[in-house]
């Protein structure tokens, strides 16, 4: 369904639409101008060592915030958000296996809990576009596709595993242009990690995601691949913690942040 805009935030407007379940679809191209993030909730017995993680591994997991232990509220990324209801989409892992992909997770939450929103390479997407750079999972109203690799993240405590990345096709010209737009925004991904021949960091079959959607690569486009959030979900399935909650692939919480504010950071 389509959001209608209450509030003076339509990135506001927007997570309320989501908490009424009005939205349940990706959120690439929803409020326009503010900045998305990838979640993982983690026990405060994990935190410590998945902080160090992602330190470690800053292009991947580029930290946004970092809650109180049962804290749902993320009062550094905006107004009156509840991590429990704000994203159209959650997964949960238990041991590392996915167990639930509820709507909401109130029923699973915990006062042990403690949330980390890591940046989103949908917040550079916009940048993107205003370059003349195509994007096609939002011409083709798809979810982005990604996939897992062959290169190994740094591993911090219990936690390691392969690099995920995301995949956009474009011109060797537009690629050009995307590495010099996208390496203004390390806060969320920053430039691309790899471009052209998928098979060189482990990729079989680019119409085969592990995650999301496959879209149309058109002659005389190359692959050119960022590093995604959704890393954590492939370190998860790796090192198989006790217990975590993610995202669903694509379906991303918004902030209150304007994208335009990142590329100085």
């Amino acid at each position: 369904m389509s959001i209608t805009l209450q509030t003076a935030l339509p990135s506001v407007a927007a997570r309320l639409a989501i908490r009424r379940g009005d939205h349940r679809g990706p959120t690439a191209g929803l409020a326009a101008g503010y900045v998305q993030g990838n979640l993982a909730i983690l026990p405060a017995s994990h935190a410590a060592d998945f902080l160090k993680f992602c330190v470690l591994n800053p292009q991947s997991c580029p930290v946004l915030a970092v809650s109180e232990p049962g804290q749902t509220a993320l009062p550094t990324l905006g107004q009156d958000i509840d991590i429990r209801t704000d994203v159209p989409g959650y997964r949960v892992f238990r041991d590392g296996e996915l167990v639930a992909e509820p709507e909401q997770i109130d029923a699973f939450w915990r006062d042990d809990l403690v949330t980390f929103v890591i940046g989103c390479s949908f917040s550079f997407e916009e940048a993107l576009l205003q370059n003349a750079v195509p994007i096609r999972h939002i011409e083709q109203g798809r979810n982005v596709p990604m996939y897992r690799t062959s290169i190994p993240t740094h591993p911090a405590g219990p936690f390691h595993g392969p690099l995920v990345v995301s995949m956009r096709p474009m011109r060797p010209a537009q690629a050009i242009r995307a590495i010099q737009v996208t390496s203004r925004f390390p806060a969320v991904h920053g430039a691309p990690v790899h471009l052209g021949d998928p098979a060189l960091i482990g990729i079989a079959d680019l119409t085969r995601p592990d995650y999301g959607d496959p879209v149309e690569i058109r002659e005389h486009e190359i692959p050119v691949f960022w590093a995604c959030g959704v890393t954590p979900q492939s370190v998860i399935a790796t090192t198989k913690p006790p217990f975590c909650i993610t995202h669903a692939p694509g379906k991303m919480l918004i902030t209150d942040l304007l994208n335009a504010h990142l590329a100085a950071l």
